[in-house]
């Protein structure tokens, strides 16, 4: 007689810790996308966390929706060191609490962004050789590629050896995209050398002749979407408004086109065609399709959503979050940092 099971299990659940008190509008937004999501992956666990008055009861959320109570909420425009030292109940702190203790596999947060970084750093510690986390997202370009883009505001200023950690961490989230050799580039003013401030000349100094990526030098905002660079670095001050900057563009030129259509019926028909012919184009640059940028650094996985995103926007950076857990992307990404900092410490050796 055969003893062996052929019982089939099912994988276990994948948990995402969502702070739900978190952004501009809070439970408005994060609860319906929680809500949305979960009709359509019912095997993922997501755990809402924040005020149980604002939630809704439990008994009225779908079987793989939980949640978990806190006392406080840190507001937008709270000082980091106040939320680190005055809210140890706070929605975003036990977010993050259950991820280092394993509870969760990822926190998703649209929260204040110096207080997500603060306190991210102190629960969740940071990767050998890291000192602070970055926030990289990786933005659309005319091929498939992309680039990814750190930091994108976590440190409004940083040292020229933290551009280089960086430059570091950029490089090993690329390696994860199959880009063995990725192609790394300074944002600054110009291209030569003699231009920019003293942290990016630093910076620049220590990535010249760097291991286990291409270094292109200097790139200028003119070319961030080009696909010249793999990985584009800047410190957090000049990456938020770059940012920005583009999602502001994008959304004027679609209200000039509506507006200037809306003139004529002639025009209006011509919007029409416009809209059929560009829709492809514009949705592939939408920010709400990009939203949800990795805090890269960090012992843990960290999702940040921008702070004014609505409910399609909030729905993209929780299936970010859940991109990174289904493949493994923690785990690679701590050790290609590993590898480049060895190697790149040993390069140093060298040149000693």
């Amino acid at each position: 007689m055969n003893n062996s099971s052929t019982e089939v299990h099912e994988p276990p659940a994948v948990s995402i810790a969502i702070d739900a008190m978190g952004g501009d509008a809070g439970v408005a937004v994060t609860v319906p996308a929680v809500l949305e999501l979960a009709s359509e992956h019912s095997t993922v666990h997501f755990q809402l966390v924040g005020l149980k008055t604002q939630l809704p009861q439990p008994d009225a959320l779908p079987h793989n929706v939980s949640i978990v109570p806190a006392s406080e909420v840190i507001l937008m425009d709270e000082p980091p060191r106040a939320a680190l030292r005055y809210k140890p109940d706070s929605s975003m702190r036990i977010a993050l609490q259950l991820v280092q203790s394993n509870q969760a596999s990822v926190c998703v947060s649209a929260g204040n962004t110096g207080a997500l970084m603060a306190l991210a750093h102190y629960i969740l510690k940071m990767l050998p050789g890291i000192t602070r986390p970055a926030i990289l997202t990786q933005l659309p370009t005319q091929d498939s590629q992309g680039i990814r883009m750190l930091d994108l505001g976590a440190n409004v200023s940083c040292s020229g050896r933290q551009l280089y950690e960086f430059a570091i961490i950029g490089a090993a989230v690329a390696r994860t995209a199959g880009i063995n050799l990725p192609k790394v580039a300074l944002l600054n003013v110009g291209h030569e050398t003699i231009k920019g401030n003293d942290q990016v000349k630093e910076a620049n100094q220590q990535l010249e002749g760097s291991q286990g990526f291409e270094y292109l030098g200097y790139v200028e905002g003119s070319e961030i979407f080009s696909g010249k660079a793999d990985v584009i670095v800047c410190d957090g001050f000049v990456g938020n408004i770059v940012l920005k900057s583009c999602e502001g563009m994008l959304k004027s030129l679609r209200d000039c086109l509506v507006k200037d259509c809306r003139k004529s019926v002639f025009k209006s028909l011509a919007m029409g065609w416009v809209k059929c012919l560009f829709r492809k184009t514009f949705m592939h640059f939408h920010p709400d399709h990009h939203n949800g940028a990795l805090l890269a650094g960090l012992k843990g996985l960290v999702v940040k959503s921008h702070g004014n995103a609505n409910v399609a926007a909030f729905k993209s950076a929780i299936l970010t979050a859940l991109s990174l857990i289904q493949t493994d992307k923690l785990i690679q990404i701590d050790s290609h940092v590993a590898d480049l900092l060895k190697l790149n410490k040993e390069s140093e050796c060298l040149h000693d």
